[in-house]
This record gives C-alpha cells, structure tokens and sequence, in this order.
C-alpha cells in the first residue's frame, strides 16, 4: 500500500463512497451524512492550500483503500483539524490506518501546529484505540445529530510539541 499526498482524480467520489458504504452498515447513517461528507471534502480540496492543510490517500494498484485530512486554516486558533480518516475493508486491520494517522501528524508537527483535534462518535473501538494509541484524548462527549442520527458526540485532541 502506498500513501499519497496530494489530490488525485476520483478521490473526493472514492473518500465520500468509503465513509458513506461503511457508516450506512455500522452506525445506520444514511443521505444526510453522505451529503454532509461530499459537501464538506468537496469545499476543503476546492481550499486547498498546499503546506497549510493536507490530503494522504491510500492506494493499492490504483485504488484508493483510504484518506486522512489535515485543514489547517484554523490551526492558530483552534488548532489542525482531522478529517476524512476512513480504511476500505479490505485494507482495514493492516496497518494502514495508523500508516495514514501517523502521516497527517507528522505533517502537523512539521508545520508546528501546537494541537489536532477531530469529532468522531461513541462505539468506534478500533479508530478510537488508534486515536489513543497515537495520543489523542477525548476533551469532550456530547449528545449530537450533525450526522442525521443521534449519537454521543466525541472531540478528540493531541497536543503536538509543548
């Protein structure tokens, strides 16, 4: 598996077809998420800006098997956002998502942007064992519906340097 930086052709279509398929079967989200997703990564990779913010993807013989974010517009003030960090299944238990996380951290470090944070949702053991494995702590847990379902909320941080 190889990782790219860098956008590609079909990947914004590939990274929405990934979280929409495997967040449909495990947590029971449907359009709105998927829409929410295709919106939101549509806008980041249209803002882009190379050095600032970040985009790995992973690729096995041309196909993308998974994607990490890093926008890093708001890094002064409320630190790097993590984004888009999804794994195919046939890629998931391999190695690639900590092979993708620990890329978009080291990009942070590099950049010395002084935390990363990412919302994720209660009940995802495996991305949260990777988040704590690579530490990440969860500052706050909150009912919410951003995702068109109601679930617990979570935002996970690290802080990088200091």
């Amino acid at each position: 598996m190889k990782i790219h930086l860098g956008y590609r052709p079909g990947c914004i279509g590939r990274i929405v077809e990934l979280h929409a398929g495997y967040y449909a079967r495990t947590a029971g989200f449907g359009v709105s998420f998927e829409a929410k997703v295709a919106s939101g990564l549509a806008a980041f990779c249209i803002d882009y800006q190379e050095g600032r913010d970040g985009l790995w993807l992973a690729e096995q013989d041309g196909v993308i098997h998974g994607s990490i974010a890093i926008d890093g517009s708001h890094h002064e003030s409320k630190g790097a956002h993590l984004r888009w960090f999804i794994t195919s299944d046939a890629s998931r238990g391999q190695g690639v998502g900590s092979q993708l996380l620990t890329a978009a951290l080291e990009f942070c470090a590099q950049r010395d942007y002084r935390q990363v944070h990412l919302w994720t949702f209660e009940g995802l053991l495996a991305a949260r064992h990777l988040y704590v494995k690579h530490g990440f702590e969860v500052a706050q847990s909150q009912p919410g519906s951003q995702w068109g379902k109601e679930v617990t909320e979570q935002l996970f941080i690290k802080k990088i340097g200091l």
